[in-house]
């Protein structure tokens, strides 16, 4: 969890029961007048009826380009099958935040980019280098054998920060061009909604992926500073 000044910034892990603990107990704890969640409409639909989320298919190709069309693919069977293991559905504790915000009285706001806008940039970002690699270090992890496999956290744990910090760097180290399109484009997205929020009410509680905390909160500081339009 990050203050800074009127806003929460509060790091989850999409499949950890930790998350859903932790969002509980801090939006009742703050009482915020704003939750904002890392999702868009379309997620969060999704999130709530099941019956409208829908894997990707083919069909999407044309509105995201054909590797963001294959990132979405294995982006999406990764989640399902590390969500498997830990008894958590992927965006379970976004769920947990929108319920327990109705509770307290709290506004939710969408903060995130639409998924298309990001799948598109990505798709057009990308190389095809960087993409293959990103799904090949993506499956080896899954289909590594137990005795080999060697995570730096517990799935149904969230990372601590120095771990999130040291594999952001990683990422960004590595896939340069994935980052951007999926962390660092997004989080600049995030900080405006966050600011304008900031502006117009007392206190805000922002539930986000682990991996955004920090740089989100340093882009809302650029904004403070006018370094960002």
């Amino acid at each position: 969890m990050i203050k800074y000044k009127n806003l929460i910034v509060v790091g989850t892990s999409h499949i950890a029961k930790q998350s859903l603990e932790e969002v509980e107990l801090i939006i009742t704890t703050e009482k915020p007048a704003v939750v904002a969640l890392e999702l868009d409409r379309a997620r969060l639909a999704g999130l709530m009826n099941k019956e409208l989320k829908r894997k990707p298919s083919i069909f999407d190709v044309k509105k995201i380009g054909f590797k963001g069309y294959l990132f979405a693919k294995a982006g999406e069977f990764a989640e399902r099958k590390m969500g498997a293991q830990v008894g958590v559905s992927p965006g379970d504790e976004m769920l947990k935040a929108a319920e327990i915000a109705s509770k307290v009285g709290a506004k939710v706001a969408l903060v995130d980019q639409d998924i298309k806008v990001t799948m598109k940039n990505f798709s057009k970002a990308v190389t095809w280098r960087e993409k293959f690699r990103f799904i090949g270090d993506v499956f080896k992890q899954i289909f590594k054998r137990k005795k080999n496999r060697k995570l730096p956290f517990k799935l149904n744990k969230v990372p601590g920060p120095e771990i999130v910090e040291k594999l952001m760097n990683k990422m960004q180290e590595r896939y340069p061009t994935v980052y951007m399109a999926l962390v660092g484009d997004r989080n600049v997205y995030m900080a405006k909604r966050l600011h304008k929020l900031m502006s117009n009410y007392d206190k805000i509680v922002a539930i986000v992926g682990a991996g955004h905390s920090k740089g989100l909160v340093e882009e809302v500081k650029k904004l403070e500073k006018g370094k960002i339009e």
